[in-house]
């Protein structure tokens, strides 16, 4: 049986013309068809992946009162510690533990007419306890940069734009954000979501897993699983790119199943985004693929907005209700106030 999930080899935009021109069609053609693939020749090394991973892991067997100390609910930005059912997909607990950080930048000072958004700008919290964990997922959030950024350029080309196309709404300032997961076993959680079906919000999402199972892509109205690869990185585009090609492409739903009983699993999900201050631009396709473009899938409970910041407050307000309530109580009261 083919593999329904392909493996696009990066180094193949360096091997020639003919070899470059192909690739770009199938990228193209697996983020349409699939919008998942394996990423292999990536330049990001096996020490640096293991290295990573083992950081990860020593994060996650601190004593619970150190991860607590960084909990999210003490940032505005949404950084820093949640515990294993404490974020929503769709209203719904997720079984995971997890550190979210982004892009390391001053507080944006508030005062009338500034945009909600800007709140979302500011530090990442970190354990006192491991100080090697800054260095080491900060260098990982450097090398993953680098990597979607060659595919995002990779993307503009395979849709026959420059490949700079995207560069004004990412370029000095991209949103990127990352998060170290932990799953743990069906034996230590509510039941078997690890992560809710959903979509991506960015442009890209780089995803790297340990050996473990549980990522499952939803393709042709089943789920296919998404088994870990050694020495790939396993990317998904976001719902920017949809809008941006009016829908030819498509950013695919998926979820995470529970690990079986006395199993953990760690995961590295990196999402590559444009600016907070960026509007999406509808790119102007060729006839042909203009003629496939069905228009970006908009679900009215959770419209998406061409407006990057909004669209990004948006989505954490609705995943971690906590945060929102102890940060955003002055937004939450203004939608009530108009609902």
């Amino acid at each position: 049986m083919p593999r329904i999930v392909p493996v696009l080899d990066l180094d193949r935009l360096e091997q020639g013309a003919s070899e470059r021109r192909t690739f770009l069609f199938d990228l193209r053609t697996a983020a349409r068809d699939v919008g998942f693939f394996y990423l292999s020749g990536h330049g990001i090394s096996a020490s640096e992946i293991a290295d990573v991973l083992d950081a990860s892991r020593r994060f996650f067997a601190l004593p619970e009162a150190d991860k607590l100390a960084i909990e999210m609910v003490k940032s505005s930005q949404f950084r820093g510690y949640t515990r294993a059912g404490g974020e929503l997909t769709k209203g719904k607990a997720d079984w995971r533990e997890q550190l979210d950080i982004g892009v390391e930048r001053p507080i944006i000072p508030q005062g009338p007419g500034v945009p909600a958004w800007t709140r979302l700008q500011g530090p990442n919290q970190w354990p006192a306890s491991l100080p090697e964990l800054k260095p080491a997922l900060l260098a990982w959030q450097a090398r993953a940069t680098e990597v979607a950024i060659r595919l995002l350029k990779a993307f503009a080309q395979s849709l026959d734009q420059a490949e700079d196309a995207f560069d004004p709404i990412y370029r000095d300032e991209p949103n990127h954000r990352m998060k170290i997961v932990r799953y743990p076993g069906r034996d230590a959680t509510g039941d078997d979501q690890g992560v809710g079906a959903h979509k991506d919000g960015g442009f890209l999402t780089l995803l790297l897993q340990d050996e473990n199972k549980g990522l499952q892509v939803e393709y042709d109205g089943s789920w296919v699983n998404v088994d870990p690869l050694p020495g790939t990185l396993v990317v998904n585009i976001g719902e920017l790119l949809e809008l941006a090609s009016n829908g030819y492409l498509r950013a695919t739903v998926h979820r995470v199943v529970t690990p079986p009983p006395g199993v953990e699993r760690i995961s590295l999900p990196f999402f590559f985004s444009a600016r907070l201050d960026a509007t999406i631009p509808l790119l102007n396709l060729p006839e042909d693929l203009a003629a496939e473009a069905r228009g970006p899938a908009s679900d009215p409970d959770n419209p998406l907005f061409r407006d990057v910041g909004t669209n990004v407050l948006k989505s954490r307000l609705r995943s971690h209700p906590d945060v929102a309530k102890r940060h955003y109580a002055d937004l939450l009261e203004t939608a009530a106030a108009a609902g």
